[in-house]
């Protein structure tokens, strides 16, 4: 009888254990088996755990630009993927090129061969990591092109490029010559004069019949540069789904590291991007779900899920940037660390957080930062700590262990939308928490991609708000 306290004492510990083993997070902390945090060798998965609506018509596979689902080269070589640091060097920059741009400070132009744009007009595209591959022209050519939240003019490169204007690819060039859609802008239009009102006009050119036609420019944050024609095509999404008139760049001359993707799909909020084309069709709303991982995929969605879409979504008040409206903006309002409340004055949130794809780690004001990485070293106290990876300071070293014990990380949001991020993969990145504390607490943050992994995140200018469903792919 004496060892019966003992026994039960086992049991509950082992009840315990193996509640925390299958995800549930009451307690604040989950168990997580190493081998779930290195899946970057795998193949990409064969298996959909993608729960997007069933009755939406229009959701395309987006996949991580250097995992095992991404489009391969046609000679079917690999791209080798950026170190851990190299990715947080320009992560850094693009996030220090977003806050600037949200607070008006402008960048300095730059002229390139007689080509001149006037202001850094993207976040550097080096930094972007999800792919989709969409159909441009009739008939509809395949271009896996980059997502950006935080870019708006949409651009592929076209024929005639050779390899001293335009960079190597995945797949064949875009030839304008051979789509009975494909049209050039003329310069004395309407639609060249709203380009120039977006600072992406960049004067007009005379083609071999003595036509002026509209010319685009972007230097992006890191000073990469794309010029061509502006021109309107058909954009193919799904068999079922084409935009005609698309208005994006057909770009002719490329400066910079664009790592051989074929260009990119601006999803911002100013007008020429492909979420301000398609407002009278599907309202000013898309979605996306980022994976845990790179061997497995997540979708792109444009429109509002129907009342039926498996799952719930938390709503928070879509805000914009004053004289910025490429970005979206939500405001914090507290953070959670193994079910605790943070103490962070709201204050802290005031400048409000831009939510980005193309942001890899999430960017803090200063005093919460400080207040989360105090509270998530407490909780991990179990493990040793690493010398920080470029500005990530809260690594660690797992070797030796087959499980590790992490605290859940909450975000709540203006009007009490909760999310409690994916674990690991929200929260670790490479083994180190995956956050940053800015230099004040008196700048826009960045909710990065990291912590909106797994999620369905919905962006609906229409109705004003943005939503999070957990669980999407």
């Amino acid at each position: 009888m004496a060892s019966s306290p003992l026994l039960l004492c086992v049991l509950l510990l082992y009840t315990y254990c193996l509640t925390i083993a299958l995800g549930n997070s009451e307690h604040g902390f989950v168990l997580v088996p190493r081998s779930s945090s290195a899946s970057s060798g795998l193949p990409c998965s064969s298996v959909s755990q993608v729960t997007s609506d069933p009755n939406r018509v229009l959701s395309v596979p987006l996949a991580h630009r250097y995992g095992a689902c991404a489009p391969s080269s046609p000679s079917g070589a690999t791209d080798r993927p950026p170190s851990l640091a190299e990715r947080l060097r320009r992560d850094r920059a693009r996030r220090s090129h977003l806050i600037s741009k949200a607070s008006g400070r402008s960048s300095i132009s730059q002229s390139d061969a007689g080509v001149s744009i006037p202001t850094s007009l993207g976040a550097a595209v080096d930094s972007l990591e999800y792919v989709v591959t969409l159909g441009f022209g009739t008939p509809a050519v395949p271009q896996t092109v980059l997502i950006d939240t935080g870019s708006d003019l949409s651009w592929v490169q076209c024929q005639p490029c050779d390899a001293s204007a335009c960079y190597p690819q995945k797949d064949p060039l875009f030839d304008p010559s051979a789509s009975s859609t494909y049209a050039p802008v003329p310069c004395d239009t309407q639609a060249c004069r709203d380009l120039a009102a977006g600072s992406y006009n960049n004067g007009c050119t005379t083609n071999a019949t003595g036509a002026s036609l509209c010319r685009y420019g972007i230097e992006y944050g890191n000073f990469d540069t794309t010029v061509g024609l502006y021109s309107t095509e058909t954009l193919t999404l799904t068999p079922a789904v084409s935009i005609t008139n698309f208005s994006f760049g057909c770009g002719l001359r490329q400066r910079g590291t664009f790592d051989r993707f074929d260009g990119l799909l601006g999803l911002g909020g100013a007008p020429e991007s492909l979420v301000s084309q398609t407002a009278e069709t599907y309202g000013g709303a898309f979605s996306y779900c980022l994976p845990p991982g790179n061997s497995s995929t997540g979708f792109l969605a444009l429109g509002t899920p129907s009342n039926n879409t498996p799952g719930s979504f938390q709503f928070t008040p879509l805000h914009g940037v004053p004289g910025q409206a490429t970005f979206y903006l939500v405001t914090l309002a507290g953070i959670s660390v193994g079910g605790k409340q943070l103490d962070i004055p709201p204050a802290v949130f005031s400048k409000g957080m831009i939510i980005d794809s193309g942001t890899v780690v999430t960017g803090l004001p200063g005093t919460a930062y400080s207040a989360l990485r105090t509270a998530f070293r407490s909780a991990m106290s179990a493990y040793p700590l690493l010398p920080p990876n470029e500005e990530l300071d809260t690594c660690y070293n797992f070797t030796g262990f087959s499980n590790v014990t992490v605290p859940t990380v909450s975000l709540t949001f203006d009007g009490g939308a909760t999310i409690d991020l994916d674990v690991p993969s929200g929260i670790l990145l490479e083994d180190c928490l995956a956050f940053v504390g800015g230099s004040s607490d008196r700048e826009v943050g960045i909710i990065g991609n990291v912590n909106q992994r797994t999620f369905e995140v919905l962006y609906d200018s229409g109705r004003g708000h943005v939503g999070f469903r957990p669980g999407a792919c």
